[in-house]
Protein backbone atom coordinates (compact mmCIF):
# COMPACT_ATOMS: atom_id res chain seq x y z
CA UNK A 1 0.00 0.00 0.00
CA UNK A 2 1.40 3.46 -0.89
CA UNK A 3 2.63 5.49 2.07
CA UNK A 4 0.12 8.29 1.52
CA UNK A 5 -2.75 5.76 1.48
CA UNK A 6 -1.41 4.08 4.64
CA UNK A 7 -1.38 7.42 6.49
CA UNK A 8 -4.92 8.21 5.43
CA UNK A 9 -6.09 4.76 6.58
CA UNK A 10 -4.51 5.24 10.01
CA UNK A 11 -6.16 8.67 10.36
CA UNK A 12 -9.60 7.28 9.49
CA UNK A 13 -9.11 4.36 11.91
CA UNK A 14 -8.24 6.71 14.75
CA UNK A 15 -11.31 8.84 14.05
CA UNK A 16 -13.58 5.79 13.97
CA UNK A 17 -12.17 4.50 17.27
CA UNK A 18 -12.61 7.89 18.92
CA UNK A 19 -16.21 8.15 17.78
CA UNK A 20 -16.94 4.63 19.06
CA UNK A 21 -15.46 5.25 22.51
CA UNK A 22 -17.14 8.62 22.97
CA UNK A 23 -20.65 7.34 22.27
CA UNK A 24 -20.92 9.82 19.39
CA UNK A 25 -24.05 11.72 20.53
CA UNK A 26 -24.58 13.48 23.87
CA UNK A 27 -27.91 13.59 25.76
CA UNK A 28 -27.47 17.29 26.65
CA UNK A 29 -28.99 16.74 30.10
CA UNK A 30 -32.43 15.57 28.91
CA UNK A 31 -34.19 14.06 31.95
CA UNK A 32 -37.64 13.85 33.62
CA UNK A 33 -38.86 16.85 35.59
CA UNK A 34 -41.53 15.33 37.86
CA UNK A 35 -41.52 13.26 41.04
CA UNK A 36 -44.17 11.03 42.57
CA UNK A 37 -46.11 12.12 45.64
CA UNK A 38 -45.58 10.10 48.78
CA UNK A 39 -48.71 9.40 50.85
CA UNK A 40 -47.24 11.14 53.89
CA UNK A 41 -46.94 14.35 51.88
CA UNK A 42 -50.73 14.67 51.76
CA UNK A 43 -52.63 15.79 54.84
CA UNK A 44 -55.81 13.95 55.80
CA UNK A 45 -58.99 15.56 57.04
CA UNK A 46 -61.09 14.98 60.13
CA UNK A 47 -63.33 12.45 58.37
CA UNK A 48 -60.44 10.08 57.72
CA UNK A 49 -58.68 10.78 60.99
CA UNK A 50 -61.83 10.12 62.99
CA UNK A 51 -62.54 6.78 61.33
CA UNK A 52 -62.09 3.54 63.27
CA UNK A 53 -58.41 2.73 63.66
CA UNK A 54 -58.51 -0.97 64.53
CA UNK A 55 -60.08 -2.42 61.41
CA UNK A 56 -58.81 -4.59 58.59
CA UNK A 57 -59.61 -4.29 54.93
CA UNK A 58 -63.11 -5.23 53.80
CA UNK A 59 -63.59 -8.82 52.73
CA UNK A 60 -62.99 -9.60 49.08
CA UNK A 61 -66.68 -10.46 48.65
CA UNK A 62 -67.68 -7.19 50.28
CA UNK A 63 -71.21 -7.21 48.85
CA UNK A 64 -72.14 -10.05 51.22
CA UNK A 65 -72.47 -7.37 53.92
CA UNK A 66 -75.92 -6.67 52.45
CA UNK A 67 -77.01 -10.21 53.33
CA UNK A 68 -79.06 -10.82 50.22
CA UNK A 69 -78.41 -14.24 48.59
CA UNK A 70 -79.96 -13.09 45.34
CA UNK A 71 -77.47 -10.21 45.13
CA UNK A 72 -74.59 -12.61 45.83
CA UNK A 73 -75.71 -14.90 43.01
CA UNK A 74 -76.21 -12.02 40.61
CA UNK A 75 -72.71 -10.61 41.14
CA UNK A 76 -71.30 -14.08 40.53
CA UNK A 77 -73.23 -14.18 37.26
CA UNK A 78 -71.90 -10.73 36.33
CA UNK A 79 -68.28 -11.66 37.07
CA UNK A 80 -68.64 -14.81 34.97
CA UNK A 81 -70.57 -13.41 32.01
CA UNK A 82 -69.82 -9.71 31.69
CA UNK A 83 -68.50 -8.71 28.23
CA UNK A 84 -66.60 -5.86 29.90
CA UNK A 85 -64.60 -8.28 32.04
CA UNK A 86 -64.08 -10.55 29.04
CA UNK A 87 -62.49 -7.63 27.18
CA UNK A 88 -60.33 -6.78 30.19
CA UNK A 89 -59.16 -10.40 30.43
CA UNK A 90 -58.34 -10.41 26.70
CA UNK A 91 -56.24 -7.26 27.16
CA UNK A 92 -54.33 -8.98 29.97
CA UNK A 93 -53.58 -11.98 27.73
CA UNK A 94 -52.57 -9.65 24.91
CA UNK A 95 -50.16 -7.73 27.15
CA UNK A 96 -48.61 -10.94 28.47
CA UNK A 97 -48.11 -12.22 24.94
CA UNK A 98 -46.52 -8.94 23.86
CA UNK A 99 -44.21 -9.15 26.86
CA UNK A 100 -43.19 -12.61 25.66
CA UNK A 101 -42.42 -11.19 22.20
CA UNK A 102 -40.17 -8.50 23.66
CA UNK A 103 -38.46 -10.89 26.09
CA UNK A 104 -37.61 -13.24 23.21
CA UNK A 105 -35.21 -10.63 21.84
CA UNK A 106 -32.84 -11.32 24.74
CA UNK A 107 -32.43 -14.95 23.66
CA UNK A 108 -30.33 -16.49 20.91
CA UNK A 109 -31.98 -15.88 17.55
CA UNK A 110 -31.63 -18.30 14.65
CA UNK A 111 -33.09 -18.58 11.19
CA UNK A 112 -32.52 -21.01 8.37
CA UNK A 113 -32.96 -20.93 4.63
CA UNK A 114 -32.77 -23.57 1.92
CA UNK A 115 -32.73 -22.84 -1.80
CA UNK A 116 -32.93 -25.48 -4.57
CA UNK A 117 -32.99 -23.99 -8.03
CA UNK A 118 -32.07 -24.87 -11.57
CA UNK A 119 -29.91 -22.21 -13.21
CA UNK A 120 -29.55 -21.64 -16.96
CA UNK A 121 -26.34 -19.64 -17.39
CA UNK A 122 -26.01 -17.14 -20.27
CA UNK A 123 -23.85 -17.94 -23.27
CA UNK A 124 -21.64 -14.87 -23.63
CA UNK A 125 -17.95 -15.18 -24.51
CA UNK A 126 -17.12 -11.69 -23.24
CA UNK A 127 -19.25 -11.25 -20.06
CA UNK A 128 -20.48 -14.78 -19.41
CA UNK A 129 -19.80 -16.97 -16.34
CA UNK A 130 -16.66 -18.59 -17.71
CA UNK A 131 -16.75 -22.38 -17.62
CA UNK A 132 -20.47 -22.30 -16.87
CA UNK A 133 -21.23 -20.32 -20.01
CA UNK A 134 -24.28 -21.83 -21.68
CA UNK A 135 -24.60 -24.56 -19.01
CA UNK A 136 -27.74 -25.65 -17.17
CA UNK A 137 -26.86 -26.61 -13.56
CA UNK A 138 -28.16 -26.81 -10.00
CA UNK A 139 -27.39 -23.68 -7.99
CA UNK A 140 -28.28 -24.62 -4.38
CA UNK A 141 -27.46 -23.39 -0.89
CA UNK A 142 -28.54 -23.97 2.75
CA UNK A 143 -27.84 -21.46 5.50
CA UNK A 144 -28.32 -21.23 9.28
CA UNK A 145 -27.88 -17.73 10.71
CA UNK A 146 -27.36 -17.07 14.46
CA UNK A 147 -27.50 -13.79 16.34
CA UNK A 148 -27.17 -12.97 20.04
CA UNK A 149 -27.53 -9.48 21.51
CA UNK A 150 -24.86 -8.81 24.12
CA UNK A 151 -27.05 -5.99 25.49
CA UNK A 152 -24.09 -4.13 26.99
CA UNK A 153 -26.20 -1.11 27.95
CA UNK A 154 -29.36 -2.94 29.07
CA UNK A 155 -31.62 -1.83 26.22
CA UNK A 156 -33.15 -5.27 25.63
CA UNK A 157 -33.44 -6.03 29.34
CA UNK A 158 -35.19 -2.74 30.07
CA UNK A 159 -37.48 -3.18 27.07
CA UNK A 160 -38.48 -6.60 28.45
CA UNK A 161 -39.07 -5.16 31.91
CA UNK A 162 -41.16 -2.37 30.39
CA UNK A 163 -43.34 -4.89 28.56
CA UNK A 164 -43.81 -6.91 31.75
CA UNK A 165 -44.74 -3.73 33.64
CA UNK A 166 -47.35 -2.97 31.00
CA UNK A 167 -48.78 -6.45 31.55
CA UNK A 168 -49.04 -5.63 35.26
CA UNK A 169 -50.89 -2.44 34.31
CA UNK A 170 -53.45 -4.48 32.38
CA UNK A 171 -53.89 -6.88 35.32
CA UNK A 172 -54.59 -3.97 37.68
CA UNK A 173 -56.98 -2.45 35.12
CA UNK A 174 -58.82 -5.78 34.96
CA UNK A 175 -59.20 -5.63 38.74
CA UNK A 176 -60.53 -2.09 38.43
CA UNK A 177 -63.04 -3.24 35.81
CA UNK A 178 -64.22 -6.03 38.13
CA UNK A 179 -64.55 -3.59 41.02
CA UNK A 180 -66.54 -1.11 38.94
CA UNK A 181 -68.79 -3.91 37.70
CA UNK A 182 -69.49 -5.04 41.26
CA UNK A 183 -70.27 -1.48 42.30
CA UNK A 184 -72.59 -0.97 39.33
CA UNK A 185 -74.47 -4.20 40.07
CA UNK A 186 -74.87 -3.30 43.74
CA UNK A 187 -76.07 0.23 42.95
CA UNK A 188 -78.53 -1.05 40.32
CA UNK A 189 -79.78 -3.63 42.82
CA UNK A 190 -80.23 -0.93 45.48
CA UNK A 191 -82.15 1.15 42.95
CA UNK A 192 -84.40 -1.84 42.23
CA UNK A 193 -85.03 -2.20 45.96
CA UNK A 194 -85.85 1.52 46.21
CA UNK A 195 -88.37 1.27 43.36
CA UNK A 196 -90.15 -1.58 45.17
CA UNK A 197 -90.21 0.45 48.39
CA UNK A 198 -91.63 3.46 46.58
CA UNK A 199 -94.28 1.28 45.01
CA UNK A 200 -95.29 0.00 48.44
CA UNK A 201 -95.71 3.58 49.65
CA UNK A 202 -97.79 4.58 46.63
CA UNK A 203 -99.87 1.41 46.91
CA UNK A 204 -100.53 2.19 50.58
CA UNK A 205 -101.40 5.75 49.59
CA UNK A 206 -103.88 4.41 47.03
CA UNK A 207 -105.45 2.11 49.63
CA UNK A 208 -105.86 4.96 52.09
CA UNK A 209 -107.28 7.22 49.41
CA UNK A 210 -109.82 4.54 48.61
CA UNK A 211 -110.69 4.23 52.31
CA UNK A 212 -111.21 7.99 52.55
CA UNK A 213 -113.41 7.90 49.45
CA UNK A 214 -115.53 5.14 51.00
CA UNK A 215 -115.77 7.16 54.20
CA UNK A 216 -116.81 10.32 52.32
CA UNK A 217 -119.48 8.36 50.46
CA UNK A 218 -120.82 6.91 53.70
CA UNK A 219 -120.89 10.37 55.28
CA UNK A 220 -122.79 11.67 52.25
CA UNK A 221 -125.27 8.81 52.48
CA UNK A 222 -125.75 9.50 56.19
CA UNK A 223 -126.50 13.13 55.51
CA UNK A 224 -123.49 14.53 57.34
CA UNK A 225 -121.18 14.92 54.30
CA UNK A 226 -121.16 16.80 51.03
CA UNK A 227 -120.65 16.05 47.37
CA UNK A 228 -117.58 18.30 47.48
CA UNK A 229 -115.92 15.96 49.97
CA UNK A 230 -116.65 12.98 47.70
CA UNK A 231 -115.26 14.86 44.68
CA UNK A 232 -112.13 15.85 46.62
CA UNK A 233 -111.59 12.21 47.66
CA UNK A 234 -111.95 10.97 44.07
CA UNK A 235 -109.59 13.57 42.54
CA UNK A 236 -106.16 12.09 43.53
CA UNK A 237 -106.97 8.50 42.49
CA UNK A 238 -105.99 8.74 38.77
CA UNK A 239 -102.65 10.38 39.61
CA UNK A 240 -101.87 7.67 42.15
CA UNK A 241 -102.64 4.97 39.58
CA UNK A 242 -100.28 6.77 37.16
CA UNK A 243 -97.50 6.76 39.77
CA UNK A 244 -97.97 3.01 40.28
CA UNK A 245 -97.64 2.40 36.54
CA UNK A 246 -94.53 4.58 36.39
CA UNK A 247 -92.93 2.63 39.24
CA UNK A 248 -93.75 -0.68 37.53
CA UNK A 249 -91.92 0.67 34.49
CA UNK A 250 -88.91 1.70 36.63
CA UNK A 251 -88.79 -1.79 38.20
CA UNK A 252 -88.77 -3.43 34.76
CA UNK A 253 -86.02 -1.11 33.53
CA UNK A 254 -83.90 -1.80 36.62
CA UNK A 255 -84.24 -5.53 36.00
CA UNK A 256 -83.12 -5.03 32.40
CA UNK A 257 -80.12 -3.03 33.58
CA UNK A 258 -79.07 -5.78 36.00
CA UNK A 259 -79.46 -8.36 33.24
CA UNK A 260 -77.25 -6.33 30.91
CA UNK A 261 -74.57 -5.89 33.61
CA UNK A 262 -74.54 -9.65 34.11
CA UNK A 263 -74.30 -10.32 30.37
CA UNK A 264 -77.78 -11.85 30.31
CA UNK A 265 -80.93 -11.20 28.31
CA UNK A 266 -84.00 -9.32 29.59
CA UNK A 267 -85.76 -12.61 30.26
CA UNK A 268 -83.21 -13.47 32.93
CA UNK A 269 -83.69 -10.10 34.61
CA UNK A 270 -87.47 -10.50 34.64
CA UNK A 271 -87.05 -13.43 37.04
CA UNK A 272 -85.40 -11.24 39.67
CA UNK A 273 -87.40 -11.28 42.90
CA UNK A 274 -87.78 -8.32 45.20
CA UNK A 275 -84.46 -7.49 46.96
CA UNK A 276 -84.13 -7.99 50.70
CA UNK A 277 -81.20 -5.73 51.57
CA UNK A 278 -79.92 -4.99 55.04
CA UNK A 279 -76.77 -3.09 55.88
CA UNK A 280 -74.41 -4.95 58.23
CA UNK A 281 -71.89 -3.42 60.63
CA UNK A 282 -70.40 -0.08 59.52
CA UNK A 283 -67.28 -0.34 57.41
CA UNK A 284 -64.12 0.85 59.18
CA UNK A 285 -60.75 1.91 57.82
CA UNK A 286 -57.28 0.35 58.07
CA UNK A 287 -55.16 1.12 61.10
CA UNK A 288 -52.42 2.96 59.17
CA UNK A 289 -53.45 6.07 57.24
CA UNK A 290 -53.12 7.12 54.54
CA UNK A 291 -50.55 4.77 52.94
CA UNK A 292 -52.57 1.59 53.45
CA UNK A 293 -55.70 3.54 52.65
CA UNK A 294 -54.97 3.90 48.94
CA UNK A 295 -52.31 1.28 48.28
CA UNK A 296 -54.86 -1.45 47.58
CA UNK A 297 -56.86 0.50 44.99
CA UNK A 298 -56.48 -1.09 41.55
CA UNK A 299 -56.27 2.28 39.79
CA UNK A 300 -53.42 3.39 42.09
CA UNK A 301 -51.61 0.10 41.52
CA UNK A 302 -52.05 0.46 37.75
CA UNK A 303 -50.65 4.00 37.89
CA UNK A 304 -47.61 2.82 39.86
CA UNK A 305 -46.88 0.15 37.28
CA UNK A 306 -47.28 2.71 34.50
CA UNK A 307 -44.70 4.97 36.13
CA UNK A 308 -42.36 1.99 36.46
CA UNK A 309 -42.85 1.11 32.79
CA UNK A 310 -42.10 4.66 31.63
CA UNK A 311 -38.95 4.72 33.78
CA UNK A 312 -37.80 1.64 31.86
CA UNK A 313 -38.61 3.47 28.64
CA UNK A 314 -36.14 6.21 29.58
CA UNK A 315 -33.43 3.59 30.09
CA UNK A 316 -34.20 2.09 26.68
CA UNK A 317 -33.96 5.51 25.02
CA UNK A 318 -30.70 6.21 26.88
CA UNK A 319 -29.11 2.98 25.70
CA UNK A 320 -29.64 4.00 22.07
CA UNK A 321 -26.89 6.64 22.48
CA UNK A 322 -24.21 3.96 22.85
CA UNK A 323 -22.73 1.48 20.35
CA UNK A 324 -24.67 -1.73 19.93
CA UNK A 325 -22.72 -5.00 19.80
CA UNK A 326 -24.21 -8.33 18.69
CA UNK A 327 -22.56 -11.68 18.15
CA UNK A 328 -23.44 -13.04 14.72
CA UNK A 329 -22.57 -16.28 13.03
CA UNK A 330 -23.66 -18.58 10.29
CA UNK A 331 -23.31 -22.13 9.00
CA UNK A 332 -24.01 -23.12 5.44
CA UNK A 333 -23.54 -25.21 2.36
CA UNK A 334 -23.39 -23.77 -1.14
CA UNK A 335 -22.54 -25.25 -4.52
CA UNK A 336 -23.13 -24.65 -8.19
CA UNK A 337 -23.17 -27.73 -10.34
CA UNK A 338 -23.42 -31.42 -9.55
CA UNK A 339 -26.54 -33.23 -8.42
CA UNK A 340 -29.48 -31.61 -6.58
CA UNK A 341 -28.07 -32.64 -3.15
CA UNK A 342 -24.38 -32.56 -3.92
CA UNK A 343 -24.05 -29.15 -2.28
CA UNK A 344 -24.46 -30.82 1.16
CA UNK A 345 -20.99 -32.36 1.01
CA UNK A 346 -18.22 -31.34 3.37
CA UNK A 347 -16.30 -29.56 0.63
CA UNK A 348 -19.07 -26.97 0.29
CA UNK A 349 -19.37 -26.29 4.07
CA UNK A 350 -18.67 -22.74 5.26
CA UNK A 351 -19.12 -20.75 8.43
CA UNK A 352 -18.67 -17.23 9.77
CA UNK A 353 -18.67 -15.74 13.26
CA UNK A 354 -17.84 -12.38 14.83
CA UNK A 355 -19.18 -9.22 16.42
CA UNK A 356 -21.50 -6.86 14.61
CA UNK A 357 -21.10 -3.28 15.83
CA UNK A 358 -23.46 -0.44 15.06
CA UNK A 359 -23.19 3.06 16.49
CA UNK A 360 -24.99 6.36 16.01
CA UNK A 361 -22.92 9.17 14.53
CA UNK A 362 -25.22 11.67 12.84
CA UNK A 363 -28.99 11.31 13.29
CA UNK A 364 -30.33 14.83 12.95
CA UNK A 365 -31.42 14.90 16.62
CA UNK A 366 -33.54 11.74 16.44
CA UNK A 367 -32.09 10.08 19.54
CA UNK A 368 -32.39 13.23 21.64
CA UNK A 369 -36.00 13.60 20.52
CA UNK A 370 -36.70 9.98 21.48
CA UNK A 371 -35.15 10.52 24.92
CA UNK A 372 -37.12 13.74 25.35
CA UNK A 373 -40.34 11.93 24.42
CA UNK A 374 -39.58 9.11 26.88
CA UNK A 375 -38.88 11.64 29.64
CA UNK A 376 -42.13 13.46 28.88
CA UNK A 377 -44.06 10.17 28.96
CA UNK A 378 -42.55 9.48 32.37
CA UNK A 379 -43.62 12.93 33.58
CA UNK A 380 -47.13 12.27 32.27
CA UNK A 381 -47.27 8.93 34.10
CA UNK A 382 -46.05 10.57 37.31
CA UNK A 383 -48.63 13.35 37.01
CA UNK A 384 -51.36 10.76 36.43
CA UNK A 385 -50.18 8.76 39.44
CA UNK A 386 -50.15 11.87 41.65
CA UNK A 387 -53.64 12.84 40.46
CA UNK A 388 -54.89 9.30 41.12
CA UNK A 389 -53.52 9.38 44.67
CA UNK A 390 -55.11 12.77 45.35
CA UNK A 391 -58.45 11.67 43.86
CA UNK A 392 -58.32 8.45 45.91
CA UNK A 393 -57.97 10.34 49.17
CA UNK A 394 -60.72 12.75 48.14
CA UNK A 395 -63.04 9.88 47.23
CA UNK A 396 -62.55 8.19 50.60
CA UNK A 397 -63.04 11.44 52.50
CA UNK A 398 -66.16 12.30 50.47
CA UNK A 399 -67.73 8.91 51.18
CA UNK A 400 -66.95 9.12 54.88
CA UNK A 401 -68.47 12.59 55.13
CA UNK A 402 -71.55 11.46 53.22
CA UNK A 403 -71.87 8.29 55.29
CA UNK A 404 -71.77 10.27 58.54
CA UNK A 405 -74.31 12.75 57.17
CA UNK A 406 -76.67 10.02 56.00
CA UNK A 407 -76.61 8.37 59.40
CA UNK A 408 -77.88 11.60 60.89
CA UNK A 409 -80.37 12.08 58.07
CA UNK A 410 -81.73 8.57 58.63
CA UNK A 411 -82.39 9.35 62.28
CA UNK A 412 -84.17 12.60 61.44
CA UNK A 413 -86.17 10.93 58.67
CA UNK A 414 -87.39 8.26 61.10
CA UNK A 415 -88.52 10.95 63.53
CA UNK A 416 -90.29 12.83 60.73
CA UNK A 417 -92.19 9.73 59.61
CA UNK A 418 -93.31 9.03 63.19
CA UNK A 419 -94.55 12.62 63.60
CA UNK A 420 -96.32 12.59 60.22
CA UNK A 421 -97.97 9.26 61.03
CA UNK A 422 -99.27 10.66 64.31
CA UNK A 423 -100.66 13.76 62.54
CA UNK A 424 -102.36 11.63 59.90
CA UNK A 425 -103.96 9.33 62.48
CA UNK A 426 -105.32 12.31 64.41
CA UNK A 427 -106.70 13.97 61.23
CA UNK A 428 -108.37 10.74 60.11
CA UNK A 429 -110.01 10.21 63.50
CA UNK A 430 -111.25 13.81 63.58
CA UNK A 431 -112.68 13.44 60.05
CA UNK A 432 -114.47 10.23 61.01
CA UNK A 433 -116.12 12.04 63.95
CA UNK A 434 -117.06 15.04 61.84
CA UNK A 435 -114.75 17.40 63.71
CA UNK A 436 -112.78 18.47 60.62
CA UNK A 437 -113.07 18.43 56.84
CA UNK A 438 -111.33 16.31 54.21
CA UNK A 439 -108.68 18.93 53.44
CA UNK A 440 -106.95 18.33 56.79
CA UNK A 441 -106.84 14.60 56.10
CA UNK A 442 -105.45 15.18 52.61
CA UNK A 443 -102.70 17.47 53.88
CA UNK A 444 -101.73 15.02 56.62
CA UNK A 445 -101.72 12.14 54.15
CA UNK A 446 -99.55 14.03 51.67
CA UNK A 447 -97.07 14.88 54.42
CA UNK A 448 -96.91 11.27 55.62
CA UNK A 449 -96.21 9.72 52.25
CA UNK A 450 -93.67 12.40 51.37
CA UNK A 451 -91.77 11.69 54.58
CA UNK A 452 -91.95 7.94 53.94
CA UNK A 453 -90.49 8.45 50.47
CA UNK A 454 -87.70 10.59 51.91
CA UNK A 455 -86.98 7.90 54.48
CA UNK A 456 -86.65 5.25 51.76
CA UNK A 457 -84.40 7.51 49.68
CA UNK A 458 -82.11 8.09 52.66
CA UNK A 459 -81.95 4.36 53.35
CA UNK A 460 -81.09 3.64 49.71
CA UNK A 461 -78.44 6.38 49.79
CA UNK A 462 -76.92 4.76 52.92
CA UNK A 463 -76.74 1.44 51.10
CA UNK A 464 -75.16 3.09 48.04
CA UNK A 465 -72.58 5.09 49.96
CA UNK A 466 -71.52 1.89 51.69
CA UNK A 467 -70.76 0.39 48.27
CA UNK A 468 -69.02 3.56 47.15
CA UNK A 469 -66.83 3.64 50.27
CA UNK A 470 -65.75 0.02 49.83
CA UNK A 471 -65.00 0.77 46.18
CA UNK A 472 -62.97 3.84 47.14
CA UNK A 473 -60.92 1.63 49.47
CA UNK A 474 -60.19 -0.84 46.67
CA UNK A 475 -63.15 -3.13 47.21
CA UNK A 476 -61.25 -5.77 49.13
CA UNK A 477 -59.46 -6.67 45.89
CA UNK A 478 -56.02 -6.43 47.49
CA UNK A 479 -53.19 -6.16 45.01
CA UNK A 480 -51.04 -8.50 47.11
CA UNK A 481 -47.63 -8.93 45.52
CA UNK A 482 -48.72 -7.34 42.28
CA UNK A 483 -47.09 -3.99 42.98
CA UNK A 484 -43.71 -2.60 41.90
CA UNK A 485 -40.88 -3.76 44.15
CA UNK A 486 -39.69 -0.20 44.57
CA UNK A 487 -41.43 3.15 44.78
CA UNK A 488 -41.82 4.86 41.36
CA UNK A 489 -38.72 6.91 40.56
Amino acid sequence: MPRRHLGAFRTLSACALSLTLSGCIATLGIAPQSHTLQPNELSIDHAIGAAAQDAAWPAQQWWRAYRDPQLDRWIELALAGSPTLAMAAARVRQARSMAGVVESREQLQGDGALTLKRHNWPDDQFYGPGALSGANTWDNDAHLGLRYALDLWGAERNASEQAVDQAHVRVAEARQAALELQNNVVRAYIDLSLQFARRDIVAAELAQQQQILDLAQRRLAAGIGTHLEVSQAEAPLPETHRQLDSLDEAIALSRNQLAALAGKGPGEGARLARPSLSLAAPLALPSALPAELIGQRPDVVASRWQVQAQARGIDVAHAAFFPNVDLVGGLGFMATGGGPLAFLSGRTFSYNVGPAISLPIFDGGRLRAQLGAASAEYDLAVAHYNATVIDALKAVSDRLIRRESLQQQARFATESVAAAQKTYDMATLAFQRGLTDYLDVLNAQTLLFRQQQIQQQVQAARLSVHADLVTALGGGLGAGADVPSESPR
